[in-house]
């Protein structure tokens, strides 16, 4: 028989043998193997770990600066419809007002009275926009081909690849070209086009970093516990492989920028818009006379993609897990 009292514990096997008396505190840090492990302390380690990376992000210099560049183009797009509300396009003052010399219009007037300001402040909406929305059509498609192509492998990866092969050959400049010539120059047709170039670039990433991964530890033991290919996938693989995603994601929306800017100087921009390369474009039969009418849309591009790439740069230091083990 078994007694168990809050101080001693009475150990009785049989009727012939003495009693023999424990004396033990029962409590929890006695027998640490009679709980399961907490789930909060997991989430708390996971926590920490994400807070960590965001102190990484914030004291990298790249990431500052990048990430400080980068907001101020935001606020200036987020403001635009208040400090000009307006049609950026109107005509509002005498023609070719140099930068200065009036102060309503502080970075001058076109050859067709109409504000720089207001075409740059409303540029970086445009711009910004179909930046982010192309990217993340290209990188959606990418990650569901690359992912397809790496998980799966055999003839469905060999197909898959020859796809993306395809794609490859052409140059992507002209292709985009050709996509919004077909098309009816716009917004919509302008970001489809940039996102549906890009995405070979992410799908090949993302098969390598599936290739590598599948054959991991953590995976070999989610497939023994029983678990589908689907929750493998977006639970297991797909987490591991978001750093390099994230990062080549910061580089694409800088030259999704500069393919919008490029389609707008050659004129299958959207003609309804205002964006820095129509600006551009518009003003390069003035660069003799008037050189600010492409100088300042020019220098904005110039650093809207030089914020992006210094974040690209900070992001590859802090989230590569060799450089990270290094620091």
């Amino acid at each position: 028989m078994l007694q168990i009292n809050t101080r001693t514990t009475l150990l009785q096997p049989e009727a012939d043998t003495q009693p023999i008396a424990v004396s033990a505190e029962v409590s929890p840090s006695s027998w640490p193997n009679l709980h399961a492990a907490d789930t909060h302390v997991v989430s708390a380690t996971s926590h920490n770990l994400r807070r960590l990376t965001v102190l990484r992000l914030l004291r990298t210099p790249s990431v500052a600066a990048g990430g400080a560049l980068l907001s101020l183009i935001i606020i200036a797009a987020a403001l635009a419809p208040f400090l000009y509300p307006g049609d950026p396009r109107s005509m509002v003052a005498r023609p070719l007002l140099w930068p200065g010399q009036n102060a309503a219009f502080p970075f001058g007037t076109d050859s067709l009275g109409r504000d720089v300001a207001a075409g740059l402040f409303h540029g970086a909406r445009v711009s910004l926009l179909i930046g982010v929305v192309a990217t993340s059509i290209g990188v959606s498609v990418g990650i569901l081909v690359g992912a397809t192509a790496g998980y799966r492998g055999g003839w469905i990866d060999d197909v898959l690849v020859r796809v993306i092969e395809l794609f490859q050959t052409v140059p992507s400049f002209i292709l985009l070209v050709v996509l919004v010539a077909i098309a009816q120059p716009s917004i919509l047709t302008v970001t489809w086009a940039i996102g549906l170039v890009t995405w070979p670039t992410i799908a090949r990433l993302v098969r390598a970093e599936f290739r590598v991964l599948r054959e991991k530890d953590f995976v070999m033991a989610a497939r023994s516990l029983g678990f589908g290919h689907g929750r493998i996938v977006i639970r297991e693989i797909l987490p591991n492989a978001l750093p390099a995603i994230i990062v080549t994601a910061s580089v694409m929306v800088a030259t999704a920028i500069l393919m919008e800017a490029a389609l707008s100087f050659l004129g299958l921009g959207d003609p309804n818009v205002v964006s820095w390369g129509s600006m551009i474009g518009s003003g390069r039969e003035l660069i003799r006379t008037a050189w600010y009418l492409t100088a300042l849309p020019g220098v904005v591009i110039v650093l809207t993609v030089l914020a992006l790439n210094l974040i690209g740069d900070g992001l590859t230091d802090v989230l590569n897990p060799r450089t990270g083990v290094e620091r």
